[in-house]
């Protein structure tokens, strides 16, 4: 990870395949997203370092990510925890050199490869909120699972307001841990939901699930073993997880409606293709399935 502190900011050097602002474009798909903002083509967002809420002001040049601090500068022992995020949200550890070259040579991600060169995938480093946030979109379509969001973080989420706007920080597990099923009834969510995010949020408190023992397993069939083996989690919202909080360049959410209908278009097929289809689609896909599947996702947002 390479930045660095200017005292009332700090720069983060990005690898040299980043685009800003084509991760613009996919955190900007929905008028409801609460977590973050984008503004004149700054980013806001509210994060939690060392227990610390700190407002993030986040612009880009060519070379690099600026961070600025709108409502007070955090202490320097906790800028190095601000970078980490931000580094973690654009998943800027991973190397796409490879990616890229695969992808050239394939007829599904060719032309979308270089179209969209620079996105990386936009994570969501908190296991509990990738993990809650997979299950609110459980065979619902995405307004409505926004709407549940919106609800969610406003009843139990934590804020900060700064110009007259207002900007959200997830609920914890430990706060959710100790809700009861019918407080999440009211916002609407089915009473299924509501067990399996409280039972996460509790499995979380007890120190039973944790992203560092998944980060440990690294291998795929474990980590998606352990993941399907909690009440709630099936194989695509294993895969989501894997994709988005587990940096898992071979998760494949291979069942997900948005990549079928991304493959339709590009490929201009009548109809979705089938699994047995998509698999023959993605032979040569191996270990960029993630990717892959990101920046099919990106090319439903023209």
């Amino acid at each position: 990870m390479n930045w660095m502190d200017h005292g009332l900011s700090i720069e983060i050097i990005p690898p040299k395949e980043f685009n800003f602002n084509e991760c613009l474009v996919f955190l900007g798909r929905s008028e409801n997203e609460i977590l973050h903002q984008i503004r004149a083509g700054y980013l806001y967002k509210l994060v939690k370092i060392n227990g610390e809420l700190i407002l993030l002001k986040i612009g880009s040049t060519s070379q690099s990510i600026h961070v600025e601090f709108p409502i007070h500068t955090p202490s320097k022992s906790v800028l190095g925890g601000v970078a980490e995020y931000v580094w973690e949200w654009f998943d800027l550890d991973q190397e796409l050199g490879a990616f890229y070259q695969m992808a050239r040579q394939d007829r599904v991600l060719a032309s979308i490869a270089d179209k969209y060169y620079g996105l990386r995938i936009m994570c969501i480093p908190d296991l509990f909120e990738a993990l809650t946030w997979a299950i609110i979109g459980q065979q619902i379509n995405l307004t409505f699972a926004y709407t549940l969001k919106k609800r969610f973080v406003e009843q139990f989420g934590e804020c900060q307001t700064f110009k007259g706007q207002t900007f959200w920080f997830f609920p914890t597990y430990e706060k959710i841990a100790s809700i009861e099923v019918s407080d999440l009834r009211e916002l609407q969510f089915s009473v299924r939901k509501a067990e399996y995010v409280i039972g996460i949020a509790q499995a979380m408190t007890s120190g039973q699930l944790t992203k560092e023992d998944l980060l440990q397993q690294q291998e795929y069939q474990l980590v998606h073993r352990t993941l399907t083996a909690i009440r709630g989690v099936g194989a695509w919202t294993a895969d989501y997880v894997m994709m988005k909080c587990l940096h898992h360049p071979a998760a494949f959410p291979i069942a997900d409606v948005g990549l079928h209908n991304a493959l339709k278009l590009q490929l201009g097929l009548e109809r979705k293709p089938t699994i047995e289809e998509i698999r023959e689609l993605a032979s040569d896909w191996n270990s960029w399935q993630a990717y892959a599947t990101f920046y099919l996702w990106r090319s439903l947002y023209e």
